[in-house]
């Protein structure tokens, strides 16, 4: 697995999710249940992760969607 970014905005996880599903690229969203134990206020960043031979793909898609940081 591979890291695409990570970020505290839960909508541009779910837009990038969507994109990459749209392509057919599976995509996993890590850390999503941290604000468990940071009481939901938000502060730590959520991974988006792709398996390896995803990954070239799923940087080309969010970049051409203007998700890249």
């Amino acid at each position: 697995m591979k890291e695409l970014f990570r970020t505290t905005d839960p909508l541009r996880i779910a837009r990038a999710l969507d994109l990459l599903e749209e392509q057919g690229i599976p995509a996993f969203q890590f850390d999503q249940h941290m604000s468990v134990l940071e009481g939901s206020i938000g502060i730590l960043p959520r991974r988006l992760m792709v398996a390896d031979r995803d990954h070239f793909m799923a940087a080309a898609v969010l970049r051409d969607a203007g998700l890249d940081e």
